[in-house]
Protein backbone atom coordinates (compact mmCIF):
# COMPACT_ATOMS: atom_id res chain seq x y z
CA UNK A 1 0.00 0.00 0.00
CA UNK A 2 1.24 3.35 -0.63
CA UNK A 3 -0.29 7.14 -0.24
CA UNK A 4 -1.10 9.22 -2.49
CA UNK A 5 -1.40 13.28 -2.01
CA UNK A 6 -3.41 15.77 -4.01
CA UNK A 7 -1.56 18.72 -3.63
CA UNK A 8 -3.38 20.85 -6.32
CA UNK A 9 -6.36 19.36 -7.90
CA UNK A 10 -6.31 20.93 -11.18
CA UNK A 11 -10.19 21.91 -13.05
CA UNK A 12 -11.82 18.55 -12.39
CA UNK A 13 -10.40 15.53 -11.18
CA UNK A 14 -12.38 12.42 -9.71
CA UNK A 15 -11.72 8.79 -9.19
CA UNK A 16 -13.38 6.75 -11.90
CA UNK A 17 -13.34 2.99 -13.02
CA UNK A 18 -15.20 0.90 -15.56
CA UNK A 19 -18.48 2.28 -14.16
CA UNK A 20 -21.34 0.92 -12.19
CA UNK A 21 -23.01 -1.53 -14.27
CA UNK A 22 -26.36 -3.45 -13.33
CA UNK A 23 -28.11 -0.81 -11.74
CA UNK A 24 -29.43 1.19 -14.53
CA UNK A 25 -33.27 0.05 -13.97
CA UNK A 26 -33.35 1.31 -10.71
CA UNK A 27 -32.38 4.65 -11.59
CA UNK A 28 -28.58 4.55 -10.81
CA UNK A 29 -26.10 6.16 -13.23
CA UNK A 30 -23.72 3.96 -15.06
CA UNK A 31 -20.28 6.84 -13.98
CA UNK A 32 -16.96 5.47 -14.51
CA UNK A 33 -13.90 6.79 -17.08
CA UNK A 34 -15.46 8.89 -19.95
CA UNK A 35 -12.66 7.71 -22.28
CA UNK A 36 -12.53 3.70 -20.91
CA UNK A 37 -9.79 3.00 -23.81
CA UNK A 38 -7.44 4.86 -22.25
CA UNK A 39 -8.18 4.33 -18.78
CA UNK A 40 -7.50 0.47 -19.23
CA UNK A 41 -4.57 1.45 -21.27
CA UNK A 42 -3.10 3.03 -18.31
CA UNK A 43 -4.13 0.25 -16.00
CA UNK A 44 -2.17 -2.10 -18.04
CA UNK A 45 0.81 0.20 -18.08
CA UNK A 46 1.38 -0.76 -14.23
CA UNK A 47 0.27 -4.18 -14.18
CA UNK A 48 -3.35 -3.91 -12.56
CA UNK A 49 -5.84 -5.19 -13.66
CA UNK A 50 -8.09 -3.34 -16.09
CA UNK A 51 -11.17 -2.34 -14.17
CA UNK A 52 -8.84 -0.36 -11.38
CA UNK A 53 -9.47 2.94 -10.21
CA UNK A 54 -7.33 5.50 -11.92
CA UNK A 55 -7.69 9.21 -10.94
CA UNK A 56 -9.74 11.21 -14.52
CA UNK A 57 -7.70 14.20 -14.83
CA UNK A 58 -9.75 16.80 -17.11
CA UNK A 59 -8.66 19.66 -18.89
CA UNK A 60 -6.00 20.92 -16.53
CA UNK A 61 -3.96 18.65 -14.42
CA UNK A 62 -3.01 17.94 -10.29
CA UNK A 63 -0.03 18.36 -8.99
CA UNK A 64 0.45 14.99 -6.81
CA UNK A 65 2.80 13.83 -4.10
CA UNK A 66 3.42 9.92 -4.32
CA UNK A 67 4.13 9.42 -0.16
CA UNK A 68 5.37 6.20 -0.57
CA UNK A 69 7.53 4.61 -3.60
CA UNK A 70 5.07 3.68 -6.24
CA UNK A 71 4.74 2.79 -9.61
CA UNK A 72 2.16 4.76 -12.20
CA UNK A 73 1.67 5.46 -15.47
CA UNK A 74 -0.26 8.36 -17.78
CA UNK A 75 -2.61 7.91 -20.54
CA UNK A 76 -5.14 9.46 -22.48
CA UNK A 77 -5.25 13.34 -23.24
CA UNK A 78 -1.81 14.52 -24.15
CA UNK A 79 -0.36 16.62 -21.01
CA UNK A 80 3.35 17.75 -20.72
CA UNK A 81 4.61 15.68 -17.57
CA UNK A 82 7.15 16.18 -15.12
CA UNK A 83 8.35 14.85 -11.90
CA UNK A 84 10.60 16.34 -9.68
CA UNK A 85 10.64 19.25 -12.44
CA UNK A 86 12.14 16.43 -15.18
CA UNK A 87 10.09 15.63 -18.03
CA UNK A 88 8.44 12.07 -17.59
CA UNK A 89 6.90 10.72 -20.83
CA UNK A 90 3.11 9.32 -21.27
CA UNK A 91 1.98 6.13 -21.67
CA UNK A 92 5.17 5.01 -20.09
CA UNK A 93 5.18 3.34 -16.13
CA UNK A 94 7.47 5.19 -14.21
CA UNK A 95 9.01 4.26 -10.72
CA UNK A 96 8.29 7.18 -8.36
CA UNK A 97 10.35 7.53 -5.04
CA UNK A 98 8.81 8.57 -1.67
CA UNK A 99 8.27 12.24 -1.61
CA UNK A 100 8.58 12.62 -5.54
CA UNK A 101 5.86 15.09 -7.29
CA UNK A 102 3.65 14.40 -10.54
CA UNK A 103 2.65 17.67 -12.53
CA UNK A 104 1.27 18.21 -15.31
CA UNK A 105 1.52 20.82 -17.59
CA UNK A 106 0.36 22.04 -20.62
CA UNK A 107 -2.43 20.16 -22.40
CA UNK A 108 -1.55 19.47 -25.98
CA UNK A 109 -4.36 17.29 -27.33
CA UNK A 110 -7.63 15.78 -25.92
CA UNK A 111 -9.64 16.17 -22.61
CA UNK A 112 -9.25 13.80 -20.17
CA UNK A 113 -5.65 11.63 -18.89
CA UNK A 114 -5.88 8.87 -16.16
CA UNK A 115 -3.56 8.66 -13.45
CA UNK A 116 -3.35 4.93 -12.71
CA UNK A 117 -1.18 3.79 -9.95
CA UNK A 118 0.00 0.56 -8.81
CA UNK A 119 -2.49 -1.49 -6.88
CA UNK A 120 -5.35 0.56 -8.09
CA UNK A 121 -7.01 3.90 -6.30
CA UNK A 122 -8.56 2.38 -2.78
CA UNK A 123 -11.81 4.06 -1.71
CA UNK A 124 -14.95 2.42 -0.53
CA UNK A 125 -16.85 0.48 -3.16
CA UNK A 126 -20.65 1.57 -3.97
CA UNK A 127 -22.89 -0.87 -5.55
CA UNK A 128 -19.52 -2.77 -7.19
CA UNK A 129 -17.96 0.20 -8.05
CA UNK A 130 -15.53 3.29 -7.17
CA UNK A 131 -16.57 5.56 -9.85
CA UNK A 132 -17.32 9.23 -8.43
CA UNK A 133 -20.55 10.32 -9.44
CA UNK A 134 -20.78 13.79 -8.42
CA UNK A 135 -24.56 15.03 -8.68
CA UNK A 136 -25.46 11.76 -6.27
CA UNK A 137 -22.64 12.38 -4.35
CA UNK A 138 -21.88 8.65 -4.74
CA UNK A 139 -18.89 6.61 -4.70
CA UNK A 140 -14.99 7.77 -5.25
CA UNK A 141 -13.63 9.92 -2.83
CA UNK A 142 -16.39 11.43 -0.93
CA UNK A 143 -18.44 11.58 -3.49
CA UNK A 144 -16.61 14.36 -5.14
CA UNK A 145 -14.27 15.79 -7.25
CA UNK A 146 -10.68 15.78 -5.64
CA UNK A 147 -9.39 18.79 -3.16
CA UNK A 148 -6.45 19.68 -2.44
CA UNK A 149 -4.94 18.04 0.85
CA UNK A 150 -6.75 15.02 0.17
CA UNK A 151 -5.00 11.70 0.84
CA UNK A 152 -5.43 8.50 -0.68
CA UNK A 153 -4.24 5.17 -0.79
CA UNK A 154 -3.72 2.26 -3.13
CA UNK A 155 -5.07 -0.63 -3.20
CA UNK A 156 -3.71 -4.52 -2.96
CA UNK A 157 -5.47 -5.93 -6.16
CA UNK A 158 -3.69 -8.10 -8.37
CA UNK A 159 -0.71 -7.19 -10.02
CA UNK A 160 1.07 -8.64 -12.70
CA UNK A 161 4.97 -8.15 -13.38
CA UNK A 162 4.77 -9.64 -16.32
CA UNK A 163 1.95 -7.70 -17.78
CA UNK A 164 3.58 -4.34 -16.40
CA UNK A 165 4.39 -1.81 -19.55
CA UNK A 166 2.31 -3.70 -21.54
CA UNK A 167 0.84 -1.42 -24.50
CA UNK A 168 -2.52 -0.90 -26.15
CA UNK A 169 -2.22 0.63 -28.94
CA UNK A 170 -2.19 4.53 -28.55
CA UNK A 171 -5.82 6.15 -29.06
CA UNK A 172 -6.13 8.53 -31.86
CA UNK A 173 -6.34 11.82 -29.83
CA UNK A 174 -9.31 14.58 -31.65
CA UNK A 175 -7.31 17.66 -33.13
CA UNK A 176 -9.81 19.80 -32.36
CA UNK A 177 -12.69 18.02 -33.35
CA UNK A 178 -13.48 14.48 -34.38
CA UNK A 179 -16.19 12.63 -36.64
CA UNK A 180 -17.98 9.48 -34.32
CA UNK A 181 -20.21 6.56 -35.75
CA UNK A 182 -24.06 6.41 -34.88
CA UNK A 183 -26.51 3.81 -35.28
CA UNK A 184 -28.97 5.82 -36.81
CA UNK A 185 -32.60 6.61 -35.20
CA UNK A 186 -35.58 7.98 -36.26
CA UNK A 187 -34.09 11.60 -36.73
CA UNK A 188 -31.30 11.20 -37.91
CA UNK A 189 -31.54 13.31 -40.70
CA UNK A 190 -32.00 16.16 -38.24
CA UNK A 191 -28.00 15.37 -37.38
CA UNK A 192 -26.60 14.05 -40.36
CA UNK A 193 -23.94 16.52 -42.49
CA UNK A 194 -23.86 19.05 -40.07
CA UNK A 195 -20.73 20.19 -37.89
CA UNK A 196 -21.68 21.15 -34.06
CA UNK A 197 -19.52 22.97 -31.24
CA UNK A 198 -19.13 20.98 -27.97
CA UNK A 199 -21.01 24.40 -25.53
CA UNK A 200 -18.92 25.54 -22.72
CA UNK A 201 -22.04 24.14 -20.79
CA UNK A 202 -21.03 20.47 -20.70
CA UNK A 203 -19.82 18.15 -18.40
CA UNK A 204 -19.88 14.46 -17.86
CA UNK A 205 -23.85 13.97 -18.09
CA UNK A 206 -23.72 15.25 -21.70
CA UNK A 207 -22.71 17.54 -24.28
CA UNK A 208 -24.87 20.40 -25.46
CA UNK A 209 -23.72 20.39 -28.65
CA UNK A 210 -24.29 23.85 -31.09
CA UNK A 211 -24.92 24.86 -34.28
CA UNK A 212 -26.24 27.74 -36.52
CA UNK A 213 -28.95 25.65 -37.88
CA UNK A 214 -30.92 24.33 -35.14
CA UNK A 215 -34.21 21.74 -35.11
CA UNK A 216 -36.82 23.44 -34.45
CA UNK A 217 -39.09 23.26 -30.85
CA UNK A 218 -42.12 22.22 -33.10
CA UNK A 219 -39.96 18.83 -35.02
CA UNK A 220 -38.85 17.54 -31.10
CA UNK A 221 -42.20 16.13 -30.08
CA UNK A 222 -42.10 15.32 -26.69
CA UNK A 223 -41.95 11.14 -26.41
CA UNK A 224 -42.91 8.76 -23.61
CA UNK A 225 -39.89 8.37 -21.37
CA UNK A 226 -37.94 5.63 -21.58
CA UNK A 227 -34.35 3.64 -21.41
CA UNK A 228 -31.19 5.73 -23.04
CA UNK A 229 -27.96 4.76 -22.98
CA UNK A 230 -24.57 6.10 -23.01
CA UNK A 231 -23.74 8.02 -26.60
CA UNK A 232 -27.63 8.72 -27.50
CA UNK A 233 -28.01 11.52 -29.39
CA UNK A 234 -31.22 13.40 -27.73
CA UNK A 235 -32.89 16.40 -29.60
CA UNK A 236 -34.60 18.59 -26.54
CA UNK A 237 -37.69 21.20 -27.51
CA UNK A 238 -34.85 23.94 -27.68
CA UNK A 239 -33.66 22.29 -31.14
CA UNK A 240 -30.01 21.70 -30.02
CA UNK A 241 -28.64 18.60 -29.37
CA UNK A 242 -27.55 16.61 -26.42
CA UNK A 243 -24.62 13.90 -26.85
CA UNK A 244 -25.30 11.74 -23.50
CA UNK A 245 -22.01 10.57 -21.31
CA UNK A 246 -21.28 8.17 -18.62
CA UNK A 247 -22.95 10.45 -16.02
CA UNK A 248 -26.21 10.82 -18.04
CA UNK A 249 -29.77 9.71 -16.14
CA UNK A 250 -30.93 6.21 -16.69
CA UNK A 251 -33.77 7.41 -18.38
CA UNK A 252 -34.84 9.87 -20.96
CA UNK A 253 -38.34 11.64 -23.12
CA UNK A 254 -36.34 13.64 -25.90
CA UNK A 255 -36.35 12.16 -29.29
CA UNK A 256 -32.89 10.27 -30.06
CA UNK A 257 -31.51 11.33 -33.78
CA UNK A 258 -28.89 8.29 -33.26
CA UNK A 259 -26.47 6.48 -30.78
CA UNK A 260 -22.62 6.69 -30.55
CA UNK A 261 -21.14 3.20 -31.22
CA UNK A 262 -19.09 2.12 -28.01
CA UNK A 263 -15.84 2.08 -30.57
CA UNK A 264 -16.29 5.29 -30.77
CA UNK A 265 -17.09 6.23 -27.01
CA UNK A 266 -13.83 6.82 -26.06
CA UNK A 267 -13.19 9.73 -28.97
CA UNK A 268 -16.23 11.03 -27.92
CA UNK A 269 -14.61 10.99 -23.95
CA UNK A 270 -11.38 13.24 -25.45
CA UNK A 271 -13.24 16.07 -27.02
CA UNK A 272 -13.44 19.34 -25.14
CA UNK A 273 -15.89 22.63 -25.14
CA UNK A 274 -14.87 24.76 -28.11
CA UNK A 275 -14.29 21.07 -30.50
CA UNK A 276 -16.53 20.18 -32.86
CA UNK A 277 -18.16 16.51 -34.06
CA UNK A 278 -19.84 15.33 -37.01
CA UNK A 279 -21.96 12.28 -36.76
CA UNK A 280 -22.03 9.36 -39.43
CA UNK A 281 -24.07 6.56 -39.98
CA UNK A 282 -23.06 3.02 -39.28
CA UNK A 283 -24.99 -0.13 -39.46
CA UNK A 284 -25.10 -2.88 -36.29
CA UNK A 285 -22.85 -5.14 -37.90
CA UNK A 286 -19.81 -2.21 -39.12
CA UNK A 287 -20.19 -1.09 -35.00
CA UNK A 288 -20.09 -4.99 -33.47
CA UNK A 289 -17.02 -5.64 -35.92
CA UNK A 290 -15.37 -2.53 -34.87
CA UNK A 291 -15.50 -3.07 -31.11
CA UNK A 292 -14.23 -6.40 -32.20
CA UNK A 293 -11.54 -5.02 -33.99
CA UNK A 294 -10.56 -2.81 -30.42
CA UNK A 295 -10.49 -5.63 -28.30
CA UNK A 296 -8.72 -7.71 -31.08
CA UNK A 297 -5.30 -4.89 -30.48
CA UNK A 298 -6.65 -2.32 -32.80
CA UNK A 299 -7.17 1.81 -31.24
CA UNK A 300 -10.19 3.74 -31.44
CA UNK A 301 -10.45 5.75 -34.92
CA UNK A 302 -8.85 3.29 -36.34
CA UNK A 303 -11.25 0.77 -36.13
Amino acid sequence: MALLNIVRPGLFSTVQDCGRWGHQAHGVPLAGAMDGYSHRRANALVGNTLGEATIEVTLTGPEVEFVHETTFAVSGAAFRLTLNDAAIPMDHPVEAAAGSRLRFGDRLKGARAYLAVRGGIDVPQVLGSRSTHVVSGMGGYDGRALRGGDVMKTGTGAVSDAGRGKRLPSLLLPDRGAWVRVIPGALMDWIAARRFTVSPHSNRMGYRLESTRQVTAASAADVISGPVPTGAVQIPPGGQPILLMVDHASTGGYPIAGTVITADLAIAGQLAPGDWIEFAPCSLDDADQALRDIEAGAAPGEA
